[in-house]
């Protein structure tokens, strides 16, 4: 990606997001050195020698969008059909993600990463906070996707899967790939890259796994990113054997905290959210994925009467934040059973609560998830001819059911242009890229169901 220090994009409608929102319109933005420089009405904001031009007429440039819980390895299921059908969520993990992470090699784990970041691309996603689990290919598997996300420019905080369902030795492996790239970062840091520490959940992980965990993190001072009562059967299992619902173990262990991500957190009663709110521990929430595995849904206007910090995930459902935007307002409607509650919090949850979990990891020098001079150049310019008003006041009714249909057309991180006028721009291979990845996706199912 050769590209010029400055970038112009001319004559657009600007929505910078942040604190305070604004709709600039018929404003031009200079991106110079990977920061947002400057923007303006597009009459006083003048092309320079040297400046690559970005045409924004009709279309709108938002912050790149936030993806708060990702799986990348999940894509090597997409297709499949030979898994066994499943009665409950327990039944999901074993006939499924337990089979297809244990049959994952170090290729898989790279071409899997690879095709879900080139998709971020062309739907805008230009930050995203994965959590990965290959059992028996767990050495380097972090180095490996930290690689594809370099190649792709985008953004990626990572974390290893640690669990006990597959045994002690490869709980340990587990543990050992955080700690290696954790120590990765401290001595090779990059604007790119962060990390948490990775567990599983509460029912796959042992008192004796957690407690190693903990200090291990504390060394590093790094938070967790864990899945918290994401089935009722998690919560159950948690109560029975450890005598202590699942937020309690967490806290009993150090797991929570401010750099700390639970996903899910739909089975939790009203003193748990009251520990995640007093932590500042983030919560995200995954509509499409609980609706997919049946699982309930979260509650939305809880966590916001509790103050929990809640943002919004994929779970590898897809990588289109708009998409699971629609789902998580159509969702929180229905289970709330009221048409006019959920809305603001479903939006907030992808506009100001990604950010602040992005900002928690990747600092808030940065500027994730809002357009301000001084700001990381994460940008998405998407094709959107409003035909009402837009403004502060209606932007949300415009993301939700207008901008959420609209194409995205050029998408930038850390100031280069990753994808111009619907054409990617890295140097790599996509072709050849898909091509392997059906191959070996072809290869895994086959080792894995025969």
């Amino acid at each position: 990606m050769n590209q010029p220090r400055t970038i112009l994009i001319q004559n657009t409608t600007i929505i910078t997001l942040g604190v305070t929102n604004r709709v600039l319109k018929n404003h031009s933005l200079r991106i110079a050195d990977g920061k947002i420089q400057e923007f303006g009405p597009t009459k006083t904001l003048t092309p320079t020698p040297g400046d690559e031009l970005l045409d924004g007429t009709g279309k709108v440039l938002l912050p790149g969008f936030i993806n708060a819980h990702m799986h990348f390895y999940s894509s090597m299921a997409r297709g499949l059909n030979k898994a066994e059908p499943a009665t409950n969520f327990n039944d999901v993990l074993k006939n499924l993600w337990w089979k297809l992470d244990r049959g994952l090699s170090s290729e898989a784990v790279y071409l899997s990463a690879m095709t879900a970041l080139i998709d971020s691309i062309r739907k805008g996603t230009t930050t995203l906070i994965d959590h990965h689990a290959s059992p028996y290919a767990i050495k380097g598997s972090l180095d490996a996707i930290a690689r594809a996300v370099l190649e792709s420019g985008l953004r990626g905080d990572l974390c290893y899967e640690v669990s006990d369902r597959d045994g002690a030795d490869i709980a340990k492996q587990g543990l050992d790939e955080n700690v290696a790239f954790l120590k990765r970062l401290a001595q090779e840091p990059n604007p790119a890259l962060r990390g948490h520490f990775g567990l599983h959940a509460s029912f796959t992980v042992s008192d004796e796994t957690m407690e190693k965990a903990s200090g291990l993190a504390r060394e590093f001072g790094a938070g967790f990113h864990v899945h918290l009562a994401e089935a009722e059967s998690d919560q159950v299992q948690c109560l029975q054997e450890h005598g202590l619902r699942i937020v309690e173990r967490f806290q009993k262990f150090g797991i929570l905290g401010p750099k700390t991500i639970c996903a899910h957190a739909i089975h939790i009663h009203e003193d748990e959210m009251k520990i995640l709110a007093d932590t500042k521990t983030s919560v995200v929430h995954n509509p499409q994925s609980n609706m997919n595995n049946a699982v309930g849904v979260a509650d939305l206007l809880a966590f916001h009467s509790a103050g929990v910090y809640v943002g919004l995930g994929t779970d590898a459902m897809t990588v289109n934040m708009l998409q699971e935007l629609r789902s998580a307002v159509w969702i929180q409607k229905i289970f709330q059973l009221n048409p006019s509650v959920g809305f603001m919090e479903a939006v907030n949850a992808l506009t100001q609560g990604n950010p602040l979990i992005a900002s928690r990891s990747f600092g808030p020098e940065l500027g994730l998830g809002a357009i301000a001079p001084g700001n990381a150049a994460d940008l998405v310019l998407m094709d959107y001819r409003p035909n009402t008003p837009l403004d502060e006041k209606t932007f949300a009714g415009h993301l939700v059911f207008g901008l959420a249909e609209a194409n995205v057309d050029s998408t930038i991180a850390q100031g280069k242009i990753l994808m111009k006028h619907g054409a990617l721009q890295l140097n790599i291979d996509e072709d050849r890229i898909l091509a392997r990845s059906q191959e070996v996706s072809k290869e895994l199912w086959e080792k894995v169901w025969g």
